[in-house]
């Protein structure tokens, strides 16, 4: 019995009512379930469901009792064990690639923004060519620093929540059930 101020313990499991194993898969992909494309309704789905989830839980299919066909199950659920895996690591290189990219950026900045002062320092008003590179130099500098920063600390958060799904069923146990 749950007493007054405690919540409900979070279930782990994500189950989602299928009316066939077709609801997993595109409707307008034709080929067979072992190469056949995930639907996007199902994804978005699971992806509701699995937001406030931890790691650790089983994604259970219902399937109505006249509909199951146990050999099939198999082949669907390496199908979709690949899928989520497989996007789990191209999420993975996309965020690794997006921060190494920022930190370019960042380094580029500051070496554009040492060689504008070197030029400040040392030929300052000496010449046209001087000035030009100056007012050229100091807002590239500043632009490459703060895209920088812009691509590391707010570019990964934008792929965090499709990161995180991905992670979270890729090693997620998948069940079938009958209803």
């Amino acid at each position: 019995m749950i007493k007054k101020g405690e919540t409900l313990p979070q279930h782990p499991d994500i189950s989602l009512w299928l009316d066939s194993y077709n609801d997993i898969f595109s409707d307008f992909d034709p080929r067979a379930t072992e190469v056949r494309a995930i639907s996007v309704d199902f994804l978005d789905e699971a992806k509701r469901a699995a937001v406030d989830k931890d790691e650790g839980l089983a994604l259970n299919l219902l399937v109505p009792k006249g509909k199951r066909d146990r050999k099939s199950e198999p082949i669907i659920e390496h199908r979709l064990r690949n899928h989520f895996e497989r996007h789990h690591k191209i999420l993975k290189k996309e965020t690794r690639t997006l921060i190494r990219t920022g930190v370019l950026f960042v380094l580029a900045g500051v070496l554009i923004m040492a060689i504008a002062a070197y030029v400040l320092v040392n030929y300052e008003g000496k010449t046209v060519l001087a000035s030009f590179l100056l007012i050229l130099l100091e807002p590239a500098g500043w632009f490459f620093f703060w895209e920088g920063l812009d691509i590391i600390i707010f570019k990964p958060k934008d792929k965090k929540a499709e990161l995180s799904f991905y992670k979270k069923l890729s090693h997620a146990k998948i069940n079938f059930s009958s209803y």
